[in-house]
């Protein structure tokens, strides 16, 4: 099979990049756009020059927000309650919380987890200014909001360690059964901690 022309292969190439997307799915994706004949590749092109000027992170908590803004919109809310802020890895967990409607603190990104395997040490995420935030603030909680996997796990637990000595409160997502799992089905590990953070009933 010859070569496909350059644009083609490099923009398989590029979509090859992104998370999640294999170099089938990036080939489907790449001829789609070639054979529509809307202007859906031009409205993407256009959303992916926009994505980059205008938007930036949040100063405060490295959230996503609007370019030339220096607090994002959480931040900006004299309402929220600044005792309390929610540590999560990416901004897309702050949506994710954010949907539940249930959260009135703050929050701080780290835009990412530590992972020694990968080179991603407390240098590479936004730690440093979450322990500023904490001196600076009468921050009374801070709820680590990582995913439960080893990385967001061994995060958690740095992350407690460097907090404790500031007198600041700890606490750390519940886990266990899913709502509307089986048991029969359920992990090892989802067991453990169900087990582990049972609640009374009483």
């Amino acid at each position: 099979m010859k070569a496909l022309p350059l644009p083609v292969q490099s923009l398989i190439d590029a979509f090859s990049r992104l998370p999640g997307i294999g170099p089938k799915t990036a080939a489907r994706l790449a001829f789609y756009l070639l054979k529509d004949e809307g202007d859906t590749a031009q409205a993407l092109a256009d959303a992916l020059l926009n994505l980059k000027a205008d938007t930036s992170y949040c100063e405060q908590c490295h959230n996503i927000t609007l370019a030339g803004q220096a607090l994002c919109e959480v931040c900006a809310d004299t309402r929220r309650d600044e005792h309390l802020i929610c540590v999560v890895e990416e901004p897309s967990d702050v949506i994710a919380i954010e949907r539940t409607g249930i959260f009135n603190g703050k929050y701080h990104v780290l835009l990412g987890v530590l992972s020694p395997i990968e080179g991603i040490g407390p240098e590479q995420i936004k730690l440093q200014s979450l322990l500023e935030r904490l001196q600076k603030n009468a921050v009374s909680e801070v709820i680590i909001a990582t995913n439960p996997t080893m990385e967001g796990d061994a995060t958690a637990l740095y992350l407690q360690k460097r907090i404790a000595p500031l007198g600041v409160s700890v606490s750390r997502l519940a886990r266990g059964l899913p709502v509307g799992g089986d048991i029969e089905y359920a992990d090892q590990n989802t067991l453990q901690r169900a087990l582990a953070g049972r609640q009374s009933m009483e």
